[in-house]
């Protein structure tokens, strides 16, 4: 049976991470081979490279901060929605909605799926 739960153990202080604007502990979350997918784009393997991108994204922004109301598990498969608010360089914020797909192993990420339009975020 499929249920909503609070934050799954294996994603327990990831989005804490992520708002923290730390790659190194977001990487941490991943497994060695593990894989990234962050909206439309292209999806990096391996946690060095995924730590790459991610600090790239960060470099993009000033701040984020997620709310995450809803977290469903089934099998190996974790799905979370909720917003971010971003703040971008000029001090202004845009909230975007968005759903997560993972799959883990353990206490691993093995795949790491954001779907989300970020479009708004880089509109003038």
């Amino acid at each position: 049976m499929t249920a909503a739960v609070a934050e799954p153990a294996p994603l327990t202080g990831l989005f804490a991470a992520i708002d923290a604007m730390d790659s190194k502990a977001f990487a941490a979350y991943i497994a060695g081979d593990g894989r990234f997918r962050f909206g439309s784009s292209p999806p990096v393997s391996g946690r060095d490279a995924i730590a790459e991108a991610v600090d790239a994204f960060f470099a993009s922004i000033a701040a984020l901060r997620h709310r995450v109301p809803v977290f469903i598990v089934e099998g190996s498969t974790i799905v979370c929605e909720g917003e971010t608010t971003y703040t971008r360089h000029d001090g202004s914020e845009v909230t975007l909605p968005f759903a997560n797909i993972f799959e883990v192993d353990g206490d691993k990420i093995r795949d790491y799926k954001i779907y989300a339009d970020l479009a708004p975020l880089f509109a003038p």
